[in-house]
């Protein structure tokens, strides 16, 4: 298809360059930039908002719905490398890999004095209880990569929510029961500190939280008091609250434990993954042009 604009590409975007680079565009194509109703009001002639990702917490989509602006996303671009990577972090914390690396790394084996050593928990996922947050496309394949490890799945109820079916298990027994807990929803602002001091004193003293969806949904200072006080295994995060964060944040600071691991928000993006996300943004683009738009999030 012949697309009769000129398209501008910019590396990164600041606060204080979003107006100025979207005040005359027709369509924008963002990520992580925020689009809130103030900016909105001075992008006169913009007609369409394709996200390049799935979340869409960064748009005002009230705002952008008054004034008849679709915003379109990517869907399940992601249905492998999320869960791929989210199984990474169960089973690198589960099996302490990152801890026995580090032992390594400093000489802790070249001082054994035998052939292995084990100072730290190595647990299998076979038969462990995995407690899924979050029913969509990604939660369901976590759950089937769960299954062939022999593990038992429960899917939890929304938060405050009862009487969801009987596929759904009780937010807060979800939360009691689970060996690994891992997050697949959506940041709203119902699940803004899902997971604060109320849910860490409920969970095992065993227990894993992996969270490869969006910072803010668990509190990072509830979880920084779980690990240090060691009222939690441990945990792995593919997110922070802000991104990246301030050396001084407490998230930051959790990364010297051998029981938390932190990575900088790539679990979607293997090189398939991207291929994907990138034929599929072009394909929207196009759809809203033909006049038969697809993947709207705000209609």
């Amino acid at each position: 298809m012949d697309i009769p604009y000129d398209l501008v590409c910019y590396i990164r975007t600041n606060k204080d360059e979003i107006i100025d680079r979207i005040k005359d565009a027709e369509i924008i194509i963002t990520n992580k930039v925020k689009i809130t109703s103030d900016i909105l009001d001075e992008a006169k002639k913009l007609e369409f908002i394709a996200v390049a990702a799935t979340g869409t917490d960064v748009i005002d989509l009230e705002a952008c719905k008054i004034k008849k602006i679709p915003v379109s996303n990517i869907k399940n671009y992601a249905i492998d490398t999320v869960p791929e990577h989210t199984f990474a972090l169960m089973l690198t914390l589960r099996r302490s890999i990152a801890a026995y690396h580090q032992a390594v790394q400093k000489g802790r084996w070249i001082q054994s004095e035998q052939f292995c050593f084990f100072d730290y928990p190595i647990k299998n996922l076979s038969d462990a209880t995995l407690g899924i947050i979050g029913d969509g496309v990604l939660g369901k394949k976590v759950a089937e990569l769960a299954k062939a490890f022999g593990m038992k799945v429960l899917f939890s109820s929304y938060k405050g929510v009862s009487n969801m079916g009987p596929l759904y298990t009780d937010f807060d027994q979800v939360i009691q029961e689970s060996d690994i807990i891992t997050i697949h929803c959506p940041l709203l602002k119902s699940t803004k500190d899902m997971i604060s001091e109320r849910e860490f004193k409920m969970m095992k003293k065993e227990a894993l939280l992996i969270n490869t969806a969006r910072g803010g949904i668990v509190n990072e200072t509830a979880l920084y008091n779980a690990l240090m006080n060691g009222n939690i295994a441990g945990a792995a995060f593919d997110v922070a609250e802000n991104e990246p964060p301030g050396k001084d944040e407490l998230i930051m600071k959790l990364t010297s434990l051998p029981n938390f691991i932190l990575t900088p928000h790539i679990s979607w993006a293997s090189i398939e993954a991207i291929q994907t996300l990138a034929d599929m943004l072009i394909d929207n683009i196009n759809s809203y042009l033909s006049g038969c738009p697809k993947n709207i999030v705000n209609q």
